[in-house]
């Protein structure tokens, strides 16, 4: 029984591990041209609120926004951390019913 917690531990962190060397970082200028995209934004929001398709980039905001609404994501660096909470503050302001959507989809 001891034995398969270890396996599954060390399965857990090597999938972390993964994840954590797979994500490329997004500059703040990538990531201001991506929010001035009209279209770009509703497709990621239309991904987030199961909508529509998502693309890699929809996929990992849709991951990690959740724990960023609640305050913490631990697998987050401090650069995503920071440009997920500038990204759901766009939102926020120029989308206020999606908005609305995102915060009764994943923060409650």
């Amino acid at each position: 029984m001891q034995t398969s917690r270890i396996v599954f531990a060390c399965v857990v962190l090597a999938v972390c591990a993964a994840e954590q060397t797979q994500r490329p970082e997004v500059s703040d200028t990538a990531l201001d041209d991506a929010l001035s995209d009209k279209r770009f934004i509703q497709r990621q929001l239309k991904c987030a609120l199961g909508e529509g398709p998502c693309d890699p980039i929809g996929k990992r905001l849709k991951t990690l926004a959740p724990l960023v609404l609640r305050g913490a994501c631990p697998q987050c660096s401090p650069q995503e951390t920071k440009q997920i909470q500038k990204t759901l503050s766009y939102v926020q302001r120029n989308y206020p019913q999606q908005w609305a959507k995102i915060v009764r989809q994943y923060a409650g």
